[in-house]
């Protein structure tokens, strides 16, 4: 079993179907997109009062849940609707998708307690992308 199998594996029920790889590739674009790339969304995460979420997904331990309307407060609406339309899928349902499988995907990108080089995120995103 792949990772992206154990991701979805572990995300049964939370996510319709048909749109777990839309939502997949839709968090490969937010990290690879955003200014700083990993470390710059997990900076914003802190900045916005988030810091303990954050640090429990780069962490080793327990993965805490994010809401969507904490997922838009950090982000932006406008950041937010722009991933939306362009996985062509409804703002709300971005919102949802990306707080139920964006604490996991950074979980699994700093598997050992660590935001890894840039270099290193982009290679494990490319490996997740493979199964999707």
């Amino acid at each position: 079993m792949g990772l992206l199998d154990s991701l979805l594996g572990s995300m049964s029920g939370s996510l319709p179907s048909n749109q777990q790889p839309t939502l997949f590739n839709m968090v490969f674009s937010l990290i690879q997109s955003h200014p700083g790339g990993l470390q710059g969304l997990i900076d914003q995460f802190m900045q916005s009062g988030l810091g303990q979420h954050a640090q429990s997904w780069v962490g080793t331990g327990q993965n805490m849940p994010i809401s969507a309307e904490q997922l838009i407060q950090t982000l932006g609406s406008g950041r937010l609707q722009e991933l939306a339309q362009q996985f062509g899928i409804p703002a709300n349902t971005a919102a949802g998708g990306l707080a139920a499988i964006l604490p996991q995907i950074i979980d699994h990108l700093t598997p050992n307690g660590q935001v890894p080089s840039p270099t290193q995120v982009n290679q494990r995103l490319d490996a997740l992308k493979s199964g999707v």
